[in-house]
């Protein structure tokens, strides 16, 4: 069964460069991004990560956690590491999972059942591994996407989901190209008198398509 939004995401226990962590424990009451990779030391994956380590002041602002998790094992983490914050000339103090055996890669529906890691495999072997799956204080999958190996993430993108799903938690939703600062979206399912009493003023383009300044 595939991972849907509002699922509550698997737990698990694993192996990270930074130590053992059990999974929902280590996201506590935090929001968490869980991103992904097919193997270390690959050209695209060192500057998605280099771009994930100059964010770390953006994701401590936003009370968000992130974490990487790839195929290889620790001592590879640990090597990579070093190519990742010499690109980005910033620290990676994020961990990353050592999935050697699929076991969360196969939970997270990143690879089906019967993936199993050759001798002498390449990044393609795993290709699917090449997802980010933002997760909430609740625990429960808020926004996943899933990029080839040739297409590098938007880091930029994903803070912007990032904030447009903290926004909608204060129950409104996000128009086209939102980023703060910018109007909101009241829901259709709140009714005129209720807006206002919520909201204040707003602008009602249609009936259904009503703006309001973004709530505190």
């Amino acid at each position: 069964m595939s991972l849907r939004i509002n699922d509550v995401v698997p737990d698990f226990t694993a192996e990270t460069d930074q130590g053992s962590i059990s999974f929902h424990d280590w996201i506590g009451d935090s929001w968490a991004i869980l991103f992904s990779h097919p193997k270390d030391f690959t050209p695209v994956c060192t500057t998605e990560f280099s771009a994930v380590a100059q964010l770390s002041e953006e994701w401590a602002k936003r009370n968000t956690k992130v974490i990487g998790i790839s195929v290889d094992g620790v001592e590879e983490h640990k090597g990579w590491k070093k190519d990742i914050e010499s690109y980005g000339n910033a620290s990676a103090g994020f961990p990353i999972i050592a999935d050697g055996d699929l076991k969360v890669s196969k939970l997270y529906d990143m690879l089906p059942a019967e993936a199993y890691l050759p001798d002498g495999r390449t990044p393609a072997d795993s290709a699917t591994v090449r997802s980010v799956f933002i997760i909430g204080p609740d625990k429960q999958l808020k926004l996943s996407m899933t990029y080839p190996m040739t297409v590098g993430r938007n880091f930029a993108e994903i803070l912007r989901a990032l904030d447009g799903l903290q926004m909608s938690a204060k129950g409104v939703a996000t128009p086209a190209n939102w980023v703060p600062g910018e109007d909101v979206i009241i829901p259709p399912s709140v009714s005129d008198d209720d807006a206002k009493a919520k909201f204040g003023e707003f602008e009602a383009i249609f009936p259904y398509l009503r703006k309001t300044k973004a709530p505190e």
